[in-house]
Protein backbone atom coordinates (compact mmCIF):
# COMPACT_ATOMS: atom_id res chain seq x y z
CA UNK A 1 0.00 0.00 0.00
CA UNK A 2 1.46 3.37 -0.99
CA UNK A 3 1.23 5.77 1.93
CA UNK A 4 1.12 9.55 1.82
CA UNK A 5 3.47 10.59 4.63
CA UNK A 6 3.01 14.31 3.98
CA UNK A 7 -0.37 14.62 5.71
CA UNK A 8 -0.20 15.34 9.43
CA UNK A 9 -3.18 15.51 11.79
CA UNK A 10 -2.37 18.35 14.17
CA UNK A 11 -3.89 18.32 17.65
CA UNK A 12 -3.83 21.73 19.35
CA UNK A 13 -5.76 21.07 22.56
CA UNK A 14 -4.01 19.20 25.35
CA UNK A 15 -1.28 19.50 27.95
CA UNK A 16 2.16 17.94 28.36
CA UNK A 17 3.22 17.21 31.93
CA UNK A 18 7.01 16.91 32.10
CA UNK A 19 8.18 14.83 35.05
CA UNK A 20 11.59 13.96 36.42
CA UNK A 21 12.62 10.32 36.13
CA UNK A 22 12.57 9.33 32.45
CA UNK A 23 13.92 5.83 31.84
CA UNK A 24 17.38 5.51 30.32
CA UNK A 25 17.05 4.08 26.82
CA UNK A 26 18.82 0.83 27.55
CA UNK A 27 16.94 -2.48 27.91
CA UNK A 28 18.10 -4.71 30.78
CA UNK A 29 17.14 -8.31 31.39
CA UNK A 30 15.21 -8.83 34.63
CA UNK A 31 15.20 -12.20 36.36
CA UNK A 32 11.74 -12.48 37.89
CA UNK A 33 10.17 -15.61 39.34
CA UNK A 34 6.87 -14.25 40.67
CA UNK A 35 3.98 -13.33 38.39
CA UNK A 36 0.23 -12.85 38.63
CA UNK A 37 -2.76 -12.47 36.35
CA UNK A 38 -5.40 -10.16 37.82
CA UNK A 39 -8.95 -10.73 36.51
CA UNK A 40 -9.81 -7.24 37.77
CA UNK A 41 -7.68 -5.85 34.90
CA UNK A 42 -10.35 -6.98 32.43
CA UNK A 43 -13.46 -4.80 32.33
CA UNK A 44 -16.72 -6.75 32.30
CA UNK A 45 -15.08 -10.17 32.75
CA UNK A 46 -16.54 -12.63 35.28
CA UNK A 47 -13.91 -15.38 35.63
CA UNK A 48 -14.49 -19.11 35.92
CA UNK A 49 -11.37 -20.80 37.27
CA UNK A 50 -9.92 -23.74 35.32
CA UNK A 51 -6.98 -24.55 37.63
CA UNK A 52 -6.29 -25.00 41.34
CA UNK A 53 -3.44 -24.16 43.69
CA UNK A 54 -0.42 -26.39 43.19
CA UNK A 55 -1.12 -27.12 39.53
CA UNK A 56 1.87 -27.14 37.18
CA UNK A 57 1.38 -24.92 34.12
CA UNK A 58 3.16 -23.96 30.94
CA UNK A 59 3.08 -20.62 29.16
CA UNK A 60 -0.26 -20.77 27.37
CA UNK A 61 -2.05 -23.05 29.85
CA UNK A 62 -5.67 -21.84 30.35
CA UNK A 63 -6.22 -20.28 33.80
CA UNK A 64 -9.80 -19.04 33.53
CA UNK A 65 -12.49 -18.09 31.04
CA UNK A 66 -15.15 -15.40 31.02
CA UNK A 67 -18.47 -16.79 32.28
CA UNK A 68 -20.42 -14.48 29.98
CA UNK A 69 -18.23 -15.12 26.93
CA UNK A 70 -16.71 -18.57 27.31
CA UNK A 71 -14.88 -18.18 23.99
CA UNK A 72 -12.42 -15.77 25.66
CA UNK A 73 -9.58 -17.64 27.38
CA UNK A 74 -6.94 -16.25 29.73
CA UNK A 75 -3.69 -18.20 29.88
CA UNK A 76 -0.50 -18.33 31.94
CA UNK A 77 2.31 -15.98 30.86
CA UNK A 78 5.02 -18.31 32.26
CA UNK A 79 5.69 -21.93 33.10
CA UNK A 80 5.72 -22.90 36.75
CA UNK A 81 3.33 -23.69 39.59
CA UNK A 82 0.13 -21.99 40.75
CA UNK A 83 1.14 -20.51 44.09
CA UNK A 84 -2.14 -18.90 45.21
CA UNK A 85 -5.63 -18.08 44.02
CA UNK A 86 -6.34 -14.90 45.94
CA UNK A 87 -9.91 -13.75 46.56
CA UNK A 88 -11.36 -10.64 48.15
CA UNK A 89 -14.75 -9.60 49.49
CA UNK A 90 -17.67 -11.73 48.26
CA UNK A 91 -15.11 -14.17 46.85
CA UNK A 92 -14.10 -11.73 44.13
CA UNK A 93 -11.14 -13.25 42.29
CA UNK A 94 -8.25 -10.81 42.69
CA UNK A 95 -5.08 -12.59 41.60
CA UNK A 96 -3.78 -15.89 40.30
CA UNK A 97 -0.17 -16.01 41.51
CA UNK A 98 2.38 -18.12 39.68
CA UNK A 99 5.89 -19.13 40.76
CA UNK A 100 7.92 -19.36 37.56
CA UNK A 101 10.29 -22.31 37.18
CA UNK A 102 12.66 -20.49 34.83
CA UNK A 103 12.35 -23.20 32.16
CA UNK A 104 10.20 -21.19 29.74
CA UNK A 105 8.15 -24.19 28.66
CA UNK A 106 5.37 -23.37 26.19
CA UNK A 107 2.24 -25.06 24.89
CA UNK A 108 2.75 -25.55 21.16
CA UNK A 109 0.04 -23.77 19.19
CA UNK A 110 1.92 -24.45 15.90
CA UNK A 111 3.70 -21.83 13.82
CA UNK A 112 1.63 -20.91 10.76
CA UNK A 113 1.57 -18.31 8.03
CA UNK A 114 -1.54 -16.21 8.77
CA UNK A 115 -1.97 -15.42 5.08
CA UNK A 116 -2.70 -19.11 4.43
CA UNK A 117 -5.44 -19.23 7.08
CA UNK A 118 -9.04 -18.08 7.07
CA UNK A 119 -10.24 -15.30 9.35
CA UNK A 120 -11.99 -17.87 11.53
CA UNK A 121 -8.79 -19.91 11.90
CA UNK A 122 -6.80 -16.82 12.83
CA UNK A 123 -9.33 -15.86 15.50
CA UNK A 124 -9.38 -19.41 16.88
CA UNK A 125 -5.58 -19.41 17.24
CA UNK A 126 -5.61 -16.05 19.01
CA UNK A 127 -8.45 -17.19 21.24
CA UNK A 128 -7.17 -20.59 22.47
CA UNK A 129 -3.65 -19.25 23.07
CA UNK A 130 -4.84 -16.46 25.39
CA UNK A 131 -3.54 -13.70 23.10
CA UNK A 132 -7.03 -12.48 22.18
CA UNK A 133 -7.46 -10.28 25.32
CA UNK A 134 -4.77 -7.95 23.95
CA UNK A 135 -7.26 -6.85 21.28
CA UNK A 136 -9.79 -4.39 22.67
CA UNK A 137 -12.66 -2.44 21.22
CA UNK A 138 -14.24 0.98 21.27
CA UNK A 139 -16.84 1.73 22.46
CA UNK A 140 -16.48 0.70 26.12
CA UNK A 141 -12.74 -0.27 25.99
CA UNK A 142 -13.46 -3.93 26.72
CA UNK A 143 -11.98 -7.08 25.19
CA UNK A 144 -13.09 -7.32 21.57
CA UNK A 145 -15.90 -9.68 20.65
CA UNK A 146 -14.47 -12.47 18.41
CA UNK A 147 -17.85 -12.76 16.69
CA UNK A 148 -17.96 -9.08 15.67
CA UNK A 149 -16.56 -7.40 12.56
CA UNK A 150 -14.76 -4.11 13.27
CA UNK A 151 -14.93 -1.35 10.69
CA UNK A 152 -11.21 -0.66 11.27
CA UNK A 153 -8.33 -1.47 13.62
CA UNK A 154 -6.01 1.10 15.23
CA UNK A 155 -2.45 0.72 16.49
CA UNK A 156 -0.97 3.76 18.23
CA UNK A 157 2.82 3.50 18.09
CA UNK A 158 3.50 6.41 20.44
CA UNK A 159 2.41 7.46 23.91
CA UNK A 160 2.33 11.09 25.03
CA UNK A 161 1.55 10.39 28.71
CA UNK A 162 4.13 11.46 31.32
CA UNK A 163 7.30 9.30 31.25
CA UNK A 164 5.71 6.94 28.72
CA UNK A 165 7.88 4.18 27.20
CA UNK A 166 9.60 4.73 23.87
CA UNK A 167 8.01 2.18 21.55
CA UNK A 168 10.66 2.76 18.88
CA UNK A 169 13.20 1.35 21.33
CA UNK A 170 10.91 -1.53 22.25
CA UNK A 171 10.26 -2.78 18.69
CA UNK A 172 13.80 -2.23 17.40
CA UNK A 173 15.12 -5.47 15.94
CA UNK A 174 11.67 -7.12 15.96
CA UNK A 175 10.53 -6.14 12.49
CA UNK A 176 9.49 -9.62 11.35
CA UNK A 177 7.35 -10.26 14.43
CA UNK A 178 5.75 -6.82 14.13
CA UNK A 179 4.92 -7.20 10.44
CA UNK A 180 3.43 -10.64 11.03
CA UNK A 181 1.28 -9.16 13.80
CA UNK A 182 0.05 -6.45 11.43
CA UNK A 183 -0.74 -9.06 8.77
CA UNK A 184 -2.87 -10.92 11.33
CA UNK A 185 -4.75 -7.74 12.28
CA UNK A 186 -5.41 -6.99 8.60
CA UNK A 187 -7.25 -10.31 8.33
CA UNK A 188 -9.60 -9.40 11.18
CA UNK A 189 -11.29 -6.46 9.45
CA UNK A 190 -12.75 -5.57 6.08
CA UNK A 191 -11.56 -2.01 6.67
CA UNK A 192 -8.11 -0.55 7.21
CA UNK A 193 -5.48 -1.16 9.84
CA UNK A 194 -4.35 2.32 10.91
CA UNK A 195 -0.75 2.50 12.14
CA UNK A 196 -0.37 5.90 13.78
CA UNK A 197 3.05 7.49 14.29
CA UNK A 198 4.28 10.76 15.76
CA UNK A 199 5.19 13.41 13.18
CA UNK A 200 8.60 15.12 13.03
CA UNK A 201 10.27 12.27 14.95
CA UNK A 202 12.91 9.88 13.64
CA UNK A 203 11.22 6.50 13.86
CA UNK A 204 12.39 2.92 13.77
CA UNK A 205 12.15 1.42 10.29
CA UNK A 206 9.91 -1.22 11.88
CA UNK A 207 7.15 1.41 11.87
CA UNK A 208 7.88 3.41 8.73
CA UNK A 209 8.44 0.32 6.54
CA UNK A 210 5.33 -1.48 7.74
CA UNK A 211 3.16 -2.97 5.01
CA UNK A 212 -0.51 -3.84 4.70
CA UNK A 213 -1.48 -0.80 6.84
CA UNK A 214 -2.47 2.85 6.50
CA UNK A 215 0.23 4.98 8.17
CA UNK A 216 -1.06 8.22 9.72
CA UNK A 217 1.01 11.01 11.27
CA UNK A 218 -0.04 12.99 14.35
CA UNK A 219 1.45 15.94 16.16
CA UNK A 220 0.47 17.76 19.33
CA UNK A 221 0.49 17.55 23.12
CA UNK A 222 -0.98 14.80 25.28
CA UNK A 223 -3.49 13.16 24.72
CA UNK A 224 -2.48 12.97 21.03
CA UNK A 225 -1.03 9.50 21.67
CA UNK A 226 -4.37 8.19 22.99
CA UNK A 227 -6.00 5.83 20.53
CA UNK A 228 -9.38 7.45 21.27
CA UNK A 229 -8.18 10.81 19.93
CA UNK A 230 -6.79 9.14 16.82
CA UNK A 231 -10.03 7.26 16.16
CA UNK A 232 -11.99 10.49 16.61
CA UNK A 233 -9.92 12.29 13.97
CA UNK A 234 -9.66 9.48 11.39
CA UNK A 235 -12.63 7.12 11.70
CA UNK A 236 -15.17 8.35 14.30
CA UNK A 237 -17.48 5.82 15.94
CA UNK A 238 -21.22 6.07 15.47
CA UNK A 239 -23.89 4.09 17.28
CA UNK A 240 -23.74 0.43 16.31
CA UNK A 241 -20.16 0.61 15.00
CA UNK A 242 -17.10 -1.07 16.49
CA UNK A 243 -13.39 -0.25 16.20
CA UNK A 244 -10.68 -2.54 17.55
CA UNK A 245 -7.30 -1.42 18.84
CA UNK A 246 -4.05 -2.62 20.37
CA UNK A 247 -0.50 -1.39 20.94
CA UNK A 248 2.98 -2.22 19.55
CA UNK A 249 3.95 -4.78 22.21
CA UNK A 250 0.57 -6.47 21.70
CA UNK A 251 1.31 -6.66 17.96
CA UNK A 252 4.67 -8.28 18.73
CA UNK A 253 2.95 -10.90 20.91
CA UNK A 254 0.50 -11.66 18.09
CA UNK A 255 3.34 -11.94 15.58
CA UNK A 256 5.35 -14.31 17.79
CA UNK A 257 2.32 -16.55 18.21
CA UNK A 258 2.13 -17.14 14.45
CA UNK A 259 5.88 -17.19 13.74
CA UNK A 260 6.89 -19.42 16.68
CA UNK A 261 3.61 -21.05 17.67
CA UNK A 262 3.83 -19.99 21.33
CA UNK A 263 2.29 -17.42 23.66
CA UNK A 264 5.38 -15.33 24.39
CA UNK A 265 4.29 -12.88 27.10
CA UNK A 266 7.59 -10.95 27.01
CA UNK A 267 7.22 -7.26 27.85
CA UNK A 268 9.65 -4.36 27.99
CA UNK A 269 8.71 -2.32 31.05
CA UNK A 270 9.79 1.29 31.70
CA UNK A 271 10.55 1.66 35.41
CA UNK A 272 10.50 5.41 35.92
CA UNK A 273 9.56 8.32 38.17
CA UNK A 274 11.32 10.81 40.42
CA UNK A 275 11.75 8.26 43.23
CA UNK A 276 13.52 5.68 41.07
CA UNK A 277 17.28 5.94 41.53
CA UNK A 278 18.19 4.54 38.11
CA UNK A 279 15.18 4.67 35.76
CA UNK A 280 15.55 2.08 33.01
CA UNK A 281 13.81 -0.41 30.75
CA UNK A 282 13.54 -4.05 31.84
CA UNK A 283 12.60 -7.08 29.79
CA UNK A 284 10.32 -9.43 31.73
CA UNK A 285 6.87 -11.03 31.33
CA UNK A 286 3.29 -9.85 31.72
CA UNK A 287 2.24 -9.53 35.37
CA UNK A 288 5.73 -9.28 36.89
CA UNK A 289 6.11 -8.68 40.65
CA UNK A 290 6.47 -5.00 41.58
CA UNK A 291 9.04 -5.68 44.29
CA UNK A 292 11.43 -7.31 41.83
CA UNK A 293 10.97 -4.51 39.27
CA UNK A 294 12.07 -1.78 41.70
CA UNK A 295 14.22 -3.78 44.12
CA UNK A 296 16.87 -1.56 45.80
CA UNK A 297 16.28 1.07 43.15
CA UNK A 298 14.06 3.62 44.93
CA UNK A 299 14.52 6.45 47.41
CA UNK A 300 13.65 6.22 51.12
CA UNK A 301 10.78 8.74 51.08
CA UNK A 302 7.15 7.66 51.41
CA UNK A 303 6.24 6.60 47.87
CA UNK A 304 3.32 5.63 45.68
CA UNK A 305 3.78 2.72 43.29
CA UNK A 306 1.74 3.05 40.11
CA UNK A 307 1.24 0.32 37.55
CA UNK A 308 1.01 2.46 34.42
CA UNK A 309 1.41 6.22 34.14
CA UNK A 310 0.53 8.90 36.69
CA UNK A 311 -2.64 9.93 34.84
CA UNK A 312 -4.39 6.62 34.26
CA UNK A 313 -2.36 4.00 36.14
CA UNK A 314 -3.44 1.86 39.08
CA UNK A 315 -1.98 2.18 42.57
CA UNK A 316 -0.30 -1.06 43.63
CA UNK A 317 1.46 -2.17 46.80
CA UNK A 318 5.08 -3.21 47.02
CA UNK A 319 3.96 -6.84 47.08
CA UNK A 320 1.64 -6.32 44.12
CA UNK A 321 1.96 -7.09 40.42
CA UNK A 322 2.08 -5.15 37.17
CA UNK A 323 -1.24 -4.77 35.32
CA UNK A 324 -1.94 -6.89 32.23
CA UNK A 325 -2.09 -3.87 29.90
CA UNK A 326 0.67 -1.82 31.54
CA UNK A 327 4.16 -1.38 30.10
CA UNK A 328 5.23 1.20 32.66
CA UNK A 329 5.94 1.26 36.40
CA UNK A 330 6.00 4.75 37.94
CA UNK A 331 7.16 5.70 41.43
CA UNK A 332 6.42 9.17 42.79
CA UNK A 333 6.25 10.75 46.29
CA UNK A 334 3.10 10.26 48.33
CA UNK A 335 1.31 13.56 48.96
CA UNK A 336 0.52 12.84 52.59
CA UNK A 337 0.92 16.35 53.99
CA UNK A 338 -0.95 19.62 54.51
CA UNK A 339 0.39 22.86 53.14
CA UNK A 340 -0.33 25.94 55.25
CA UNK A 341 -1.50 28.85 53.08
CA UNK A 342 -0.41 26.94 49.98
CA UNK A 343 -2.69 29.02 47.81
CA UNK A 344 -1.00 32.21 48.99
CA UNK A 345 2.61 31.21 48.32
CA UNK A 346 4.48 31.96 45.06
CA UNK A 347 4.47 28.26 44.09
CA UNK A 348 7.75 28.40 42.21
CA UNK A 349 8.04 24.60 42.15
CA UNK A 350 4.39 23.87 41.44
CA UNK A 351 3.06 22.64 38.13
CA UNK A 352 -0.14 24.36 37.08
CA UNK A 353 -2.04 25.18 33.93
CA UNK A 354 -3.26 28.35 35.63
CA UNK A 355 -1.33 31.60 35.33
CA UNK A 356 -1.71 31.96 39.10
CA UNK A 357 1.66 30.19 39.32
CA UNK A 358 4.80 30.90 37.26
CA UNK A 359 4.87 27.39 35.72
CA UNK A 360 3.45 28.74 32.44
CA UNK A 361 6.70 30.67 31.91
CA UNK A 362 8.79 27.47 31.88
CA UNK A 363 7.08 25.12 29.43
CA UNK A 364 9.98 22.64 29.20
CA UNK A 365 10.71 22.47 32.91
CA UNK A 366 10.54 19.06 34.56
CA UNK A 367 8.78 18.62 37.90
CA UNK A 368 8.93 16.29 40.88
CA UNK A 369 5.21 16.00 41.54
CA UNK A 370 3.47 14.10 44.32
CA UNK A 371 -0.08 12.87 44.84
CA UNK A 372 -1.34 15.77 46.97
CA UNK A 373 -4.71 17.17 45.85
CA UNK A 374 -3.82 20.72 46.98
CA UNK A 375 -7.43 21.28 47.91
CA UNK A 376 -10.65 19.51 48.75
CA UNK A 377 -13.54 18.18 46.70
CA UNK A 378 -16.23 20.71 45.89
CA UNK A 379 -19.10 21.25 43.47
CA UNK A 380 -18.46 20.41 39.80
CA UNK A 381 -18.96 23.74 38.05
CA UNK A 382 -18.33 25.23 34.62
CA UNK A 383 -14.82 26.73 34.37
CA UNK A 384 -13.96 26.39 30.67
CA UNK A 385 -10.73 24.57 31.59
CA UNK A 386 -11.79 21.15 30.29
CA UNK A 387 -12.21 22.41 26.74
CA UNK A 388 -8.56 23.55 26.66
CA UNK A 389 -7.19 20.03 27.17
CA UNK A 390 -9.94 17.91 25.57
CA UNK A 391 -9.35 17.57 21.80
CA UNK A 392 -12.58 15.76 20.88
CA UNK A 393 -15.47 17.47 19.13
CA UNK A 394 -17.48 16.79 22.28
CA UNK A 395 -18.68 18.96 25.16
CA UNK A 396 -16.88 17.30 28.11
CA UNK A 397 -18.72 18.98 30.98
CA UNK A 398 -22.14 18.36 29.47
CA UNK A 399 -21.28 14.71 28.85
CA UNK A 400 -20.15 14.30 32.47
CA UNK A 401 -23.39 15.82 33.74
CA UNK A 402 -25.40 13.48 31.49
CA UNK A 403 -23.52 10.50 32.89
CA UNK A 404 -24.09 11.63 36.47
CA UNK A 405 -27.87 11.78 35.95
CA UNK A 406 -27.81 8.56 33.86
CA UNK A 407 -29.55 10.12 30.86
CA UNK A 408 -28.93 7.42 28.23
CA UNK A 409 -30.23 9.38 25.23
CA UNK A 410 -28.26 12.50 26.13
CA UNK A 411 -25.11 10.45 26.70
CA UNK A 412 -25.47 9.01 23.21
CA UNK A 413 -26.05 12.41 21.64
CA UNK A 414 -23.02 13.88 23.43
CA UNK A 415 -20.59 11.21 22.18
CA UNK A 416 -20.24 8.59 24.93
CA UNK A 417 -19.34 5.92 22.35
CA UNK A 418 -16.14 7.73 21.32
CA UNK A 419 -14.51 8.20 24.71
CA UNK A 420 -12.80 6.24 27.43
CA UNK A 421 -11.78 7.29 30.93
CA UNK A 422 -8.17 7.88 29.82
CA UNK A 423 -9.40 10.58 27.44
CA UNK A 424 -10.66 12.54 30.47
CA UNK A 425 -7.45 12.19 32.52
CA UNK A 426 -6.27 15.72 31.78
CA UNK A 427 -9.70 17.08 32.63
CA UNK A 428 -9.22 15.49 36.03
CA UNK A 429 -5.80 17.16 36.36
CA UNK A 430 -7.06 20.67 35.62
CA UNK A 431 -10.37 20.26 37.48
CA UNK A 432 -10.54 22.77 40.34
CA UNK A 433 -13.37 20.71 41.87
CA UNK A 434 -11.07 17.71 42.54
CA UNK A 435 -13.68 15.32 41.11
CA UNK A 436 -12.90 11.69 40.21
CA UNK A 437 -13.83 12.29 36.59
CA UNK A 438 -12.37 9.07 35.19
CA UNK A 439 -14.46 7.07 37.66
CA UNK A 440 -17.60 8.89 36.49
CA UNK A 441 -16.80 8.17 32.82
CA UNK A 442 -16.22 4.47 33.53
CA UNK A 443 -19.58 4.23 35.32
CA UNK A 444 -21.20 5.82 32.29
CA UNK A 445 -19.55 3.39 29.88
CA UNK A 446 -20.54 0.42 32.04
CA UNK A 447 -24.13 1.68 32.15
CA UNK A 448 -24.25 2.04 28.36
CA UNK A 449 -22.77 -1.43 27.84
CA UNK A 450 -25.37 -2.91 30.18
CA UNK A 451 -28.26 -1.07 28.53
CA UNK A 452 -27.12 -1.80 24.97
CA UNK A 453 -26.42 -5.53 25.51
Amino acid sequence: MKVDMSTVTKIKKGLNINLIGEAEKVIKELKCDHFAIKPTDFIGVFPRILIKEGDVVKAGTPLFIDKNRDNIVFTSPVSGKIKEIKRGAKRLLLEIKIDADGKDEYIDFKAENPKLLSREQVIEKLRVSGVWPFIRQRPYSVIADPLAMPKSIFVSTFDTAPLAPDNDLVVHGNGDDFQTGLDVLAMLTTGKVHLNIEADITHSKVFTNSKNVQINQFSGPHPTGNVGVQINKIDPINKGEVVWYCYPQDVLTIGRLFRRGVYDASRVIAVCGSEVLSPAYFRTKTGAAVELLIKENVTQVNKRYISGNVLTGTQVSLDGYLGFYHNQMTVIPEGDYFEFLGWGLPGLNKFSMSRSFPAFLFKNRKYRLDTNYHGGERALVMTGQFEKVFPFDIYPMQLLKAIMVEDIDLMENLGIYEVDEEDFALCEVVDTSKTNIQEIVRKGLDLMRKEMS
